[in-house]
């Protein structure tokens, strides 16, 4: 979570202000957003970030990068047969410190 507000601060992007204080709630607290819903919201190419876990429910039809808390296998797997990634938080912060084009899914 210091990386998170670190990059918060240093490129003055306030969508990992954002993520950071999802993740400061408690883990009950925490979204849980299924692969339906991703789909449902994303295009393709999309980049998103979960401030909570990913779940395996549905199906995906298009390319999405996903960086997420944490995932279950089969949420993975989805994620990657449809072509896109599965990533962690600090991940897609060295990825994008900026946080351009990435939108928060909760």
């Amino acid at each position: 979570m210091k990386e998170l507000e670190k990059a918060a601060s240093k490129e003055e992007a306030g969508i990992w202000k954002a993520v950071a204080e999802a993740l400061s709630r408690s883990r009950k607290n925490r979204p849980e957003v299924n692969i339906y819903r991703i789909n449902k919201h994303t295009q393709d190419g999309d980049v998103v970030v979960v401030p909570g876990n990913v779940i395996g429910s549905g199906k995906l039809a298009h390319k999405v990068d996903v960086a997420a808390f944490k995932f279950t296998e089969g949420a993975k797997k989805e994620i990657i047969s449809s072509g896109g990634k599965v990533l962690t938080i600090p991940e897609l912060i060295r990825e994008n410190a900026r946080g351009s084009g990435v939108k928060i899914l909760s």
